[in-house]
């Protein structure tokens, strides 16, 4: 399998005033008066601030947010003590949900992996900055998370305790809480501006038939982001300036198409969701798929996806080289040219790729 990464900018690029936080906690309250269900990550967006500003906004109070010590070693081994959770990470236009254990874990460098066999995640360290634990009382009790963010205030990734779990779980959240809990529990937190993706190189300036050679050459997936950064080309980019008949543009309603056609034959795909530190897969076959207003779902147990289908700018077909045979995928891209999910046929090393997939793949126009 191959890994993805979105290069986002950030929502916020200035400090929060220090008068902020008490009105960001009114503003919260008041958000979730008016509707329950209302997500920080929208209620952020509507307030011109960050998420984490919003979180960090109720620090001090140990029944709503607690801010913890970002000590990623010692906290993140830990995690797989939780139980079964549902993993959380989200980019502005889709959101991927599994349930699992968030166990085993690996780290090797800026690296982390976690994979089990519902949570597989890759971990992009170096953005990680800060962590809340977060409870939340609902109708069915109260939900135990514990929220990521990096240093711009992007929710990187959120684990949540599910209403109902072994009270081992909750003891075991708890403990880690007490654990890690930060001295400094006051309200608010600053936040720095994240750089911008970078201006792509002109095509000009590339040399594309040794970019195509390299792509043609290609013997795993794995491959794929050192030979972008080898020639400096930017992912959406690479779509453009990739050998003809390895890459085409597809209609921005293939995703719909593809998951429809997935569940309707029980074909086992890969969906990708990643942010800048962050990527989410799920592996296997999808039952029900449901359009909701803008909004493509697949709502399964143990695996929810939400995608903004009027958010993608333009869909691709790509398909690289590998020594197991050719890996064929659809990737989503907005209208900065970031990637919003990708679509895999799903295969484990070794394997060639399923015909019934590539047939899939080969069908959309």
């Amino acid at each position: 399998m191959t890994s993805v990464t979105s290069s986002l900018s950030s929502p916020l690029a200035s400090t929060t005033p220090a008068a902020a936080p008490l009105a960001l906690r009114d503003a919260w309250e008041k958000a979730r008066a008016e509707q329950a269900m209302a997500r920080p990550f929208d209620v952020a967006a509507n307030l011109g601030v960050s998420e984490v500003e919003l979180v960090a906004a109720r620090a001090g109070d140990p029944n709503d947010v607690i801010r913890l010590r970002p000590d990623w070693d010692l906290l993140l081994p830990e995690l797989g003590r939780l139980g079964e959770v549902m993993a959380l990470t989200r980019n502005p236009h889709a959101v991927i949900e599994k349930n699992g254990r968030w166990t085993p874990y690996e780290r090797t460098g800026p690296v982390a992996i976690v994979h089990d066999d519902g949570i597989d995640l890759r971990l992009f360290m170096n953005t990680w900055q800060h962590v809340y634990a977060v409870l939340t009382t609902t109708p069915d009790g109260l939900r135990r998370s514990l929220q990521f963010f990096d240093g711009a205030g992007l929710a990187l990734h959120k684990i949540f305790v599910k209403e109902g779990a072994p009270e081992a779980s909750a003891t075991a959240f708890d403990a880690l809480v007490a654990q890690l809990r930060d001295p400094d529990q006051s309200p608010g937190v600053t936040v720095t501006a994240t750089a911008p993706p970078a201006a792509e190189k002109l095509d000009a300036d590339i040399d594309i038939a040794s970019f195509q050679a390299a792509w043609r050459g290609l013997t795993d997936t794995h491959e794929f982001f050192g030979m972008l950064r080898k020639f400096n080309v930017q992912r959406h980019q690479a779509m453009r300036l990739a050998p003809p008949e390895l890459t085409r543009e597809v209609a921005v309603s293939s995703a719909r198409t593809v998951l429809e056609q997935a569940a309707e034959s029980s074909l086992p795909i890969m969906v990708f969701v990643g942010n800048r530190g962050c990527l989410e897969i799920h592996s296997g076959r999808i039952k029900r798929v449901k359009v909701m207003g803008p909004w493509l779902n697949i709502l399964d147990k143990g695996f929810n996806l939400h995608l903004r289908e009027d958010r993608i700018v333009s869909a691709w077909v790509v398909t690289k080289p590998t020594n197991d045979g050719p890996v064929t995928s659809l990737e989503l891209y907005d209208s900065d040219h970031q990637n919003i999910a990708i679509f895999f046929g799903s295969r484990q090393p070794g394997q060639a790729e399923e015909p019934a997939w590539q047939a899939l793949a080969a069908s959309l126009a």
